[in-house]
């Protein structure tokens, strides 16, 4: 009879990585498209909006409520919009398994890099040796969070 390995609670190193890599790529990578989607954008004509009989309040309202209904109807801006969002849903449930002081930094670290991805991808900008080297100081800085984070599991501290 075989038997079969006790399961873990915790999911395994790379299961965190992919979720690390889920939420920094689902925040940063999108922004650009959001950007270049909301920038592109042209609000069509409204007469409710040239309507002087109502309130100048009612008239900001209303523009508001226009502005974020066309754009959410527009599928180059909802599409990233709602892959931006589900990120926020997988860091919110990466909170409540990994560590505070490690998600945070982490996924917040990934996200910048993914954003400046995401704009030499959308919007054809160019990535210049100085960037480069900051995103590689990122990544050192990312490396440094868990080596210490894992150090401290290590000493008992």
């Amino acid at each position: 009879m075989t038997e079969t390995p006790a399961l873990s609670g915790e999911p395994s190193l790379f299961r965190y990585v992919l979720g690390f890599l889920a939420v920094g790529i689902a925040w940063g990578f999108t922004t650009p498209f959001i950007r270049r989607a909301s920038i592109n954008y042209t609000s069509p004509a409204r007469p409710a909006l040239d309507d002087k009989i109502d309130s100048k309040a009612k008239r900001k309202v209303l523009s508001g409520w226009y502005s974020v209904f066309d754009l959410v109807r527009r599928p180059a801006y909802f599409i990233p919009l709602l892959i931006n969002l589900s990120g926020s849903v997988w860091f919110f449930l990466m909170v409540g398994q990994t560590e505070l002081s490690l998600t945070v930094p982490i996924t917040n670290s990934l996200a910048f890099l993914f954003t400046v991805l995401g704009e030499w991808w959308a919007e054809g900008k160019g990535i210049t040796r100085d960037t480069w080297v900051g995103m590689m100081l990122v990544l050192t800085g990312i490396g440094l969070c868990v080596h210490s984070k894992s150090a401290s599991y290590n000493s008992g501290i």
